[in-house]
Order: C-alpha cells, then sequence, then structure tokens
C-alpha cells in the first residue's frame, strides 16, 4: 500500500473561518469514485469539499472559470501530448459565505479533445458538477485506475497572498493530483495551492510483515 496524507481538523465547521486547518484523507478518492455511480439526487447532495470539512451546501460558495489553452512544455510532458494541444483549464474557487478568502485556489487541466465529445464538460456553467470530476470522466467512458499525488511548498505569490488571506512569511503548500486512467494514461491533473499556517501533512505507510518462523 502506498503513502497516504491527511490534512489534519479539530472541530472544522468552527475552525475553518477562524484560521482552523482542513483534514482530507487519501481514502477521498475512493469515496469519490464510489459517488460517481450513485443517483443524481445523491451526488448532488454533497460533494468533495464538503467531504473533508464538514460543512454543508449551505456553508459554502463555489466559483469556476473555464478556458481553453495551448498546452505548455510542462503540461504537454504530463499529458504526452504535443505542446500546443488544446487544454481545458478549469479554475475552482471554494470559500464559506462568511469569509473572504476560498479554503484553496484549485486549477484542473484535461485534454480537450478527450472530453469534448460531451459538450457540458466544456461548460462552466455546468458546475458545480455533480459527482465531481469521477462522474464527468464517466460520461466520456473514462474510469480512474489511480490517482498519484505529489507535494511541494515555496513562498507565495502576491495573488496567493492576496486570495488565501496568508500573513508575510507563511509558505503555501502545492499538491499536485494526477488522475491515471484504465490504460495507464494521465487523463486530468490539478495543482491545488494551500495556505502553510492552516495545512498539516500526515503520512501513513502500510509495511508487508516479515515472515514468522
Amino acid at each position: 500500500m502506498g503513502a497516504k496524507y491527511e490534512w489534519i481538523a479539530d472541530d472544522v465547521r468552527h475552525r475553518i473561518g477562524m484560521g482552523g486547518r482542513v483534514r482530507r484523507t487519501a481514502e477521498r478518492h475512493q469515496w469519490e469514485k464510489d459517488r460517481a455511480l450513485l443517483s443524481e439526487a445523491v451526488r448532488r447532495s454533497t460533494g468533495a469539499t464538503e467531504h473533508d470539512t464538514g460543512l454543508s451546501l449551505d456553508d459554502l460558495e463555489f466559483f469556476a472559470n473555464y478556458q481553453t489553452i495551448g498546452a505548455d512544455s510542462g503540461i504537454a510532458a504530463v499529458f504526452e501530448v504535443p505542446v500546443g494541444t488544446p487544454i481545458l483549464r478549469r479554475d475552482y474557487r471554494t470559500q464559506l459565505k462568511a469569509e473572504g478568502s476560498p479554503v484553496s485556489l484549485s486549477t484542473s487541466y484535461l485534454v480537450y479533445d478527450v472530453v469534448a465529445s460531451n459538450p457540458r464538460l466544456l461548460d462552466a456553467d455546468e458546475e458545480p458538477w455533480p459527482g465531481g470530476t469521477h462522474h464527468q470522466l464517466r460520461t466520456v467512458n473514462i474510469e480512474i485506475d489511480h490517482i498519484v499525488e505529489s507535494i511541494t511548498a515555496h513562498p507565495p505569490s502576491a495573488t496567493e497572498m492576496a486570495e488565501l488571506d496568508i500573513p508575510p512569511g507563511v509558505a503555501v503548500l502545492v499538491v499536485r493530483k494526477q488522475m491515471i486512467d484504465t490504460t495507464g494514461r494521465t487523463v486530468e491533473f490539478s495543482d491545488i495551492v494551500l495556505p502553510g499556517d492552516r495545512t498539516e501533512l500526515v503520512y501513513l505507510t502500510q509495511l508487508s510483515r516479515w515472515d514468522r518462523p
């Protein structure tokens, strides 16, 4: 079993708007995938952010912006496509209605031609999509086999400081998530920027046991 991490929180509903820590576990990915098979009514009842924070839909505001860009060398390398390939870039912000800053800054990338067979997937007005990316990809016959996440840290840009309301001297953590389908192809990746003062990473690695005589 691979490494897992958690963003830890205590009493999230009370603290998330007060500088508390957000909890996110690796198990959330199976939860999201399982929901892709459920009814639309169930999928609409809650999403991944509500799952992570313990908040309700009524507590949150969701914003999405879509644009089509040409793949630069970095994006092209992740998807293993030529530079300039059309890419659907999706920027997401979710925040407490009572707060002025989002929980995180999330930017997602999809190869345009991979999802274009369903025009609804190209329209930001369809967000928030019931069932999230797993269900979106299911509509174009893509199933996710596994997810790879890598974490880095850097000083925040001026934009990140302003959007996340980060005090001077605090770094941001960036989680890059790659969704790999059942053929071994990366079909989506996203960069999720989180404030370092409100995020804690905890790793759990299950080890195989020695055979005992």
